[in-house]
């Protein structure tokens, strides 16, 4: 038997998580003390109208191109909604994602919606399923190209070098092409795992998976480096994004509250003054957060509303 099948593996992954979790929370709160708050602001309120809306645009772009997800569910499964509802319940939940966590927005939206219009739980499973790999497998494939191709100089407080990174970066990149040769070439393309059949996506689907995700964060990583106004090149921003955005899913932390200024201040800091910085990440989450999440309600309002019984999809 595995050491993950023993009764106090669950409890020792919690522990280690909550003591991860406090560490880092104590260092914020050591740094928070030590910030200019008032020079936070000053910069915050003083971004340019036209730099905010070309922050407004990209993280549009962003969140559309993210809704496409469960258009490849839908292909997927083969259900009859319509393109425009898919999007809109994929949409609705991603803001509620971001802002509260996969378990509430990724999944517990999309069970909720799309019950409403009439999906079967399994059908709802594989479009869940189907819909995070998508978003992880762009990531993969990107990452594995930025940390291979020019990798970040870490602090050396983090216990790992360029050159590891570069590793890493290669190992991600094997991953990647890997699961398109498995989707290329296996032989078994089915399996039943708990009662659920998972199906192999085609290479054209997989190719289609990689390109949304990967246009996805790369205009994520876009709406921080706008709000920077060109303080750091692009090619930068990107690795900083990526490193926060899997910095944030190991901590389990909604939003990525914290961790993911927590990353940009250890590794953009020495570029950008540090208040300068501050309030374009608290720009980047008025823009890509919260806006999206009122938008997001409301649209799940509308849903709710004018979704009473459940419709016909097959």
């Amino acid at each position: 038997m595995k050491f993950t099948h023993h009764p106090w593996w669950p409890w020792t992954r919690r522990i280690v998580a909550a003591v991860f979790f406090l560490v880092v929370t104590g260092l914020l709160v050591r740094y928070a003390r030590g910030v200019d708050w008032g020079e936070v602001k000053r910069s915050l309120v003083e971004l340019p109208r036209e730099v905010l809306l070309q922050a407004f645009g990209l993280a549009a772009v962003s969140h559309l191109v993210y809704s496409l997800l469960d258009l490849v569910g839908r292909h997927y499964t083969g259900h009859r909604l319509s393109k425009r509802k898919v999007m809109q319940v994929s949409f609705t939940s991603y803001a509620f994602n971001l802002n509260l966590g996969s378990l509430v927005g990724g999944i517990g939206f999309r069970y909720r919606l799309y019950t409403k219009l009439g999906l079967r739980y399994g059908q709802i499973t594989r479009i869940v399923t189907l819909s995070m790999i998508t978003n992880w497998i762009g990531y993969i494939l990107l990452a594995g190209i930025v940390f291979t191709v020019g990798p970040l100089e870490l602090p050396p407080r983090w216990g790992i070098d360029s050159e590891e990174l570069r590793l890493f970066g290669v190992a991600l990149l094997g991953a990647s092409v890997a699961y398109l040769g498995l989707c290329a070439f296996a032989r078994q393309r089915s399996w039943n795992v708990r009662g659920h059949d998972i199906e192999l996506p085609s290479l054209r689907m997989a190719l289609g998976q990689q390109g949304i995700s990967c246009t996805h964060w790369l205009f994520m990583a876009a709406v921080p480096w706008v709000l920077l106004q060109g303080q750091v090149p692009y090619t930068s921003v990107l690795p900083v994004m990526l490193v926060a955005a899997i910095a944030g899913v190991l901590l389990h932390v909604p939003a990525g509250l914290g961790v993911t200024e927590a990353v940009f201040i250890a590794l953009l800091s020495h570029r950008v003054p540090e208040h300068q910085l501050l309030g374009a990440l608290l720009a980047y989450r008025a823009v890509y957060y919260l806006v999206p999440l009122v938008a997001g309600a409301l649209l799940y309002l509308k849903l709710e509303v004018h979704t009473r019984k459940p419709l016909p999809a097959t």
